[in-house]
C-alpha cells in the first residue's frame, strides 16, 4: 500500500501509463483533495486500484498547510498517519516528508522499479520520460542519466 500526491498521477494519466503504478502496487491511496486535483483535468473515474481515503485532521496537517498546498499536505499527513510510503515529486514536499521519516518514491523511482522488474524496457522508459519532459514535467537530465546507469 502506498499514498500518492497528484503530480505523478497526472503525469501517468497524461501519458496513458497508469500501469506503471498498478504493476508495482496493488492499492494506491489518495486523499480527497488529490482526487479533485487529478480528476479536475480528466473528469473521469480513476481505476479501481486507486482509492480515496480520509485524512485525519490533526496538528501535523495544520502545520503542513502553512508550508505546502492542500493536496501535498493531505498526502504527506495521510502517509504519516498510516505509516505508508508516499509517491511525491515536488522538491519541498519530498524534503518535508523525508524529515518526517516517510519513505518516498517519485516518478523516476517508479520507472526504475518497472525496468528492474522487466515491466518496461530501458528504451520504453526513455521515451516515456522524454514525453513527460515535453509535457512540462521538470526533471534533471543528470538524475535521468544516473537512474539509467543503475539499471
Amino acid at each position: 500500500m502506498i499514498v500518492s500526491d497528484s503530480t505523478t498521477l497526472i503525469i501517468l494519466l497524461d501519458s496513458g501509463k497508469l500501469e506503471l503504478l498498478s504493476s508495482l502496487f496493488s492499492k494506491v491511496f489518495i486523499p480527497q483533495t488529490v482526487f479533485e486535483e487529478v480528476t479536475y483535468k480528466y473528469q473521469s473515474v480513476l481505476p479501481s486500484f486507486i482509492n480515496i481515503i480520509e485524512v485525519e485532521k490533526d496538528g501535523l496537517l495544520e502545520d503542513l498547510l502553512l508550508l505546502l498546498d492542500k493536496g501535498e499536505s493531505e498526502a504527506i499527513a495521510l502517509a504519516k498517519q498510516k505509516q505508508w510510503p508516499l509517491i511525491i515529486d515536488e522538491r519541498k514536499g519530498r524534503k518535508i516528508a523525508s524529515n518526517l521519516q516517510i519513505e518516498i518514491i517519485g516518478l523516476l523511482g517508479i520507472v526504475f522499479l518497472n525496468i528492474k522488474k522487466e515491466h518496461i524496457t530501458k528504451d520504453e522508459a526513455e521515451v516515456f520520460l522524454q514525453e513527460a519532459i515535453d509535457n512540462g514535467y521538470r526533471i534533471s537530465q543528470k538524475l535521468i542519466r544516473d537512474m539509467f546507469l543503475q539499471v
